[in-house]
């Protein structure tokens, strides 16, 4: 008898999220992890500059968070943030993160948040015709478009790369 492993609360979110988006697409549940986005463009057989990598980022003086989706291929300039967040940036910590979103970091994904973030998008993701992104858990991913990723976060596209 096979078990199916029951989807978690996280990833059902993002499905719901996706749903109200008015998208159809399918959130993939894999047995590989897809933490870093070389395991992810493994798992789902893409370039790792494919990957939508989410990082939160929190202002020093505000306190607010700021969601940056860049390629997986990218490492993120934290200076182009603070200068497009307006105040000084650093790495969000776990508890914030998961307070802010709703989701552990490892499987933060673009949309389904319990607080708006503002979002940069990394304009390095905008030439390829479909982008991966985390769906919940450090083991779930959706496909979708640039364009789409924009709409589904109200991002704005930017340069978010170091060495750009």
């Amino acid at each position: 008898m096979t078990v199916q492993k029951k989807t978690s609360g996280s990833v059902q979110r993002v499905r719901d999220a996706l749903a109200a988006a008015g998208l159809q697409n399918e959130v993939q549940e894999l047995a590989a992890s897809t933490r870093s986005a070389q395991d992810a463009a493994r798992a789902v057989g893409c370039d790792v500059a494919q990957i939508v990598k989410s990082l939160v980022l929190k202002g020093a003086v505000s306190g607010k968070l700021f969601l940056v989706l860049t390629s997986g291929s990218n490492r993120v300039c934290v200076s182009r943030v603070a200068t497009l967040a307006g105040e000084e940036v650093g790495m969000a910590d776990a508890a914030s993160v998961r307070d802010w979103t709703g989701f552990a970091i490892g499987g933060v994904p673009p949309l389904g948040h319990l607080k708006p973030l503002p979002t940069f998008i990394d304009r390095d993701l905008t030439p390829h015709a479909i982008v991966w992104a985390a769906a919940g858990s450090p083991n779930a991913l959706f496909h979708l478009t640039p364009e789409e990723l924009v709409g589904i976060t109200n991002g704005t596209v930017t340069v978010v790369a170091e060495g750009e």
